[in-house]
């Protein structure tokens, strides 16, 4: 069976969200351990402990279960983005708590190494480092753009390019050590270090759109 092709199905029972569940995190745990073209479906499915055709079943291919696991991880580090915000947090509150789950997940080992595996497929593989880029950075951009747009709709901040300032908040946040982190050249900071740094991007973030 083709690695990257669904076999041909019935309707079949309905898929058991438990199983998926199981599939998603196998999927996270091979591809940072041996990369996408070293973590077959096969693999996946051992890990998983079901049958590659219900990993199929699941996820048409290989590049749609590589994105999910994508989406899932940035989902789980960062549901402050991928819910609705409470209309009675203030604006740099919530900023905050968004900065806290953005910092940890670029900061972790898992993110860490996904980048990287990422940068050694630039050239040999343009096409799965593009599909990363959609379901993680550009998804966690476009959710942040929203956050923009809502401050700016009910007056909190001033924001006319809610894509640019998000794209601004970002970047703050991941600073220089971040790429220092990505080549090697430093460590996870300190719980007290990456709180301070935090608010000290959010506090000149909330300065630079204040209304």
């Amino acid at each position: 069976m083709s690695e990257h092709a669904l076999p041909n199905q019935g309707p079949g029972r309905p898929k058991d969200p438990a199983k998926r569940q199981a599939i998603l995190e196998a999927a996270k745990s091979l591809f940072l351990r041996h990369g996408y073209e070293g973590s077959s479906m096969d693999a996946i499915a051992r890990e998983a402990g079901v049958s590659k055709l219900t990993v199929y079943s699941h996820f048409t291919d290989k590049d749609t279960l590589f994105c999910a696991a994508v989406e899932a991880k940035c989902e789980e580090q960062l549901p402050q983005l991928f819910t609705e915000p409470s209309a009675a947090e203030p604006i740099d509150a919530h900023l905050v708590a968004i900065g806290r789950a953005f910092h940890a997940l670029i900061s972790s080992e898992e993110s860490l190494a996904m980048h990287r595996l990422m940068f050694t497929l630039a050239k040999p593989n343009p096409q799965l480092v593009q599909l990363f880029y959609a379901a993680g950075p550009q998804r966690i951009l476009d959710k942040m753009e929203r956050v923009m747009h809502q401050a700016d709709q009910a007056g909190t901040l001033r924001i006319t390019n809610p894509q640019a300032a998000a794209e601004h908040f970002c970047s703050l946040l991941k600073g220089g050590h971040n790429f220092r982190q990505l080549i090697g050249c430093a460590t996870c900071q300190g719980n007290e270090e990456a709180e301070r740094h935090v608010r000290e991007v959010v506090g000149l973030f909330i300065r630079a759109y204040s209304v």
